[in-house]
């Protein structure tokens, strides 16, 4: 019987219309999808993101500037609610008005951390929560590196964020590339174990971020800029902005002929904007929004 006090229940087979049709193109989809919550989220534009438990505080920072950036440009965000950055990227989501999908290596009536009930309840009234797992199975050590092939086969792109040697992100990782998708990583610290992994991903090929625009870039999408976090700057300081989200990294004289504005005046715009923590600075020339 559905208890309505954990969302909407849902058996979606692999045949129906309503399952997702990225994940049907990968070699083992589940053939059924245990759901509870709102399904029509299967459908939408989705980005998968993934990291170490053990998350530093810069860790958490890009998690939280990335999936904001991604859920108020409409990008659902997909990942395992894990304590460190899978936990932490389905609540900056959701603080940020947006959808988010967490995919569970148990049956969807059990949350697994216990400590992230309150995390599986705000998902339930607005997100959805789903497995290949039927109710009341509960989490064994093989079934989450079998569930991390649903984590990257819902979503064109999947972004690391952290992870060490032995992450189970990495896990992810090698699902996505072996399914024909995206995966980029966040480059981190040489001296930090939860930086081995991404940087070992970029070494092997993976896309590395260097900007929290890239992902929306790669999907098509033109970057929208938040009214609230901008609301406070000049119309041409926002033409400054939009142009360092649009292209990444650029110099003066290339500012310049994006925005046609005075090198004098926007030389001084952009030390104002870098003053107001907007953008930052690499050897005296190059831009970068932070």
């Amino acid at each position: 019987m559905n208890d309505i006090s954990k969302g909407i229940y849902t058996e979606i087979n692999i045949d129906s219309k309503s399952y997702p049709l990225l994940l049907k193109q990968i070699p083992d989809p589940p053939k059924i999808l245990y759901c509870r919550g709102d399904i029509m989220l299967l459908q939408n534009e989705s980005v998968s993101i993934v990291g170490s438990r053990n998350a530093t505080d810069y860790g958490l920072w890009v998690t939280k500037r990335l999936s904001k950036t991604l859920a108020q440009n409409g990008v659902t965000i997909i990942s395992g609610m894990a304590m460190g950055i899978d936990s932490f990227a389905h609540k900056a989501c959701l603080d940020a008005g947006g959808k988010t999908i967490a995919v569970l290596g148990n049956g969807t009536d059990i949350c697994y951390p216990k400590s992230n009930e309150k995390l599986y309840r705000q998902i339930l009234k607005s997100g959805l929560i789903i497995s290949d797992y039927k109710d009341g199975t509960m989490p064994q050590k093989y079934s989450f590196p079998l569930r991390n092939r649903i984590i990257s086969g819902l979503s064109k792109i999947t972004v690391v964020v952290e992870a060490g040697l032995k992450s189970g992100s990495l896990i992810t990782a090698e699902r996505a590339a072996e399914q024909g998708r995206s995966v980029y990583a966040i480059p981190g610290n040489l001296n930090r174990n939860t930086s081995f992994g991404c940087n070992k991903l970029i070494s092997d090929g993976a896309n590395i971020m260097i900007s929290f625009d890239d992902v929306l870039r790669e999907l098509g999408m033109s970057v929208k800029i938040s009214d609230d976090e901008y609301k406070n700057l000049s119309g041409s300081e926002k033409e400054i902005i939009f142009c360092l989200r649009e292209h990444g990294e650029m110099t003066v004289d290339s500012l310049y002929e994006k925005t046609g504005l005075a090198p004098s005046l926007l030389t001084g715009m952009v030390t104002v904007l870098e003053m107001k923590g907007h953008v930052q600075t690499a050897y005296g020339k190059i831009f970068i929004e932070k």
